[in-house]
């Protein structure tokens, strides 16, 4: 009897190890597996920061788009307004104004600003708004301005878009990086040549161009109603 007893104890004994056992290797299991996913998670945090675009300023932002325009080749985007679309063609022979656009395309940055400046048989100037988020928008982006690319061989034929200079103190007329303007004036705005850096020109939607031109403004060029940039995408 006191043999059964003492096998009986044995057994007990023993799944009672078994169970402590497997107790602790599914344990040592879960460490492992959460160690596991938190060192994948720091590893793709780097990853993330690696490819951070940086803040641009005057002195990053040629280097920065010598290296953008190789990786970025798209040069066509339609600009979406209330009253129809504008498709572009950007010129690969000003590639830094090319790049900026396509990276400003990329980064959204040009939702919802305005038309803000329009003169019926000259120009429509877009890009910027009173908007304090699209002040928000450059500000995350950076403050730069673009050398003058004005030797290419073009000129202001009704069209075109050009980039205008920075509003700040600017003799040698650098590029506002986030702004452009549309010639529309019938015969060209040849006045302007060699000032200003034409970048692209209108391949679809002049007549949209027209329409733009011809709301009505205060004395400051600003349309009495805001004409809004909806989006701009890139197209094939």
């Amino acid at each position: 009897m006191r043999i059964l007893v003492l096998i009986c104890l044995c057994l007990l004994l023993t799944n009672c190890e078994d169970k402590q056992s497997r107790q602790k290797k599914n344990n040592s299991s879960t460490i492992d597996s959460t160690k596991t996913e938190k060192e994948i998670a720091k590893k793709d945090s780097v990853t993330t920061e690696t490819n951070e675009i940086p803040l641009l300023d005057d002195k990053n932002a040629i280097p920065f788009f010598q290296q953008y325009e190789k990786e970025n080749k798209e040069n066509k985007v339609r600009i979406y307004t209330d009253f129809g679309n504008i498709d572009i063609l950007l010129f690969e022979e000003t590639k830094y104004h090319r790049a900026n656009f396509i990276f400003l395309t990329k980064q959204n940055y040009f939702s919802y600003t305005q038309f803000y400046r329009v003169i019926n048989n000259f120009v429509i100037q877009g890009g910027n708004s009173d908007d304090y988020d699209i002040a928000r928008k450059r500000n995350a982006i950076g403050k730069y301005l673009l050398p003058t690319d004005s030797k290419k061989g073009f000129v202001h034929d009704r069209g075109v878009v050009s980039m205008p200079s920075g509003e700040i103190e600017n003799p040698y007329k650098l590029a506002s990086p986030f702004e452009f303007f549309i010639v529309q004036q019938k015969g060209g705005a040849h006045h302007l040549n060699g000032d200003y850096t034409i970048f692209g020109k209108v391949i679809a939607g002049m007549d949209v161009v027209d329409t733009i031109a011809a709301q009505p403004t205060d004395e400051g060029d600003w349309p009495l109603k805001n004409i809004y940039i909806t989006k701009v995408e890139i197209i094939k």
